[in-house]
């Protein structure tokens, strides 16, 4: 069975937009590995509308990071979207209608993670909805101000800790999974 798995590059405010605003000087070795594992790792690549808008264009017309593109254009790809007619980007599936019973269903057929970088709303709707298994928080030593906070006018979900690393960059990953022995 395979599990949903969302990461986030994200500042000590809890700022994940736009990150490629403030994350590049952060960027290491355990960094790279941390993300190449989660690309290894993957069955496939699952979004919302807004991420698949962003990434189809970019991915499928870059000139540069080719052998990213590559991954990802080969990749299968899930968006969640009741509003997505067609999805044009080879080897994407539209995930509408009844969203949870599908994202039930394509947890129980498929081997591996369902990777999630990025797409704030559609974790924020999955942790709700009982169906994320991990989240992978990337906390860079920033503060940015302003923007997109992951957690906004969210419940309380309890989480446990699962793992957690001091890279010498000053980035702590720190990975959770819904802890339901604990009542909200």
């Amino acid at each position: 069975m395979g599990k949903i798995v969302s990461s986030f590059f994200i500042s000590v405010d809890g700022v994940v937009e736009s990150p490629d605003q403030w994350h590049f000087p952060y960027w290491s070795d355990e960094m790279g590995a941390f993300v190449q594992a989660g690309m290894e790792s993957a069955a496939g690549f699952l979004m919302g509308r807004k991420l698949y808008d962003e990434w189809s264009s970019y991915w499928t017309t870059t000139d540069t990071d080719k052998e990213i593109a590559e991954i990802f254009n080969s990749a299968r790809k899930y968006v969640v979207s009741n509003s997505l007619e067609k999805a044009d980007w080879a080897g994407t599936t539209i995930i509408s209608g009844d969203v949870a019973a599908r994202l039930r269903e394509l947890k129980e057929q498929t081997e591996g993670d369902l990777q999630m970088s990025g797409s704030a709303t559609t974790v924020r709707w999955l942790l709700a909805n009982g169906l994320l298994d991990e989240l992978h928080l990337l906390v860079h030593p920033i503060v940015v101000g302003r923007g997109q906070r992951l957690f906004e006018d969210t419940p309380t979900h309890p989480l446990k800790l699962i793992r957690s690393e001091v890279w010498p960059s000053g980035v702590v990953l720190t990975s959770y999974a819904p802890d339901t022995d604990t009542a909200a």
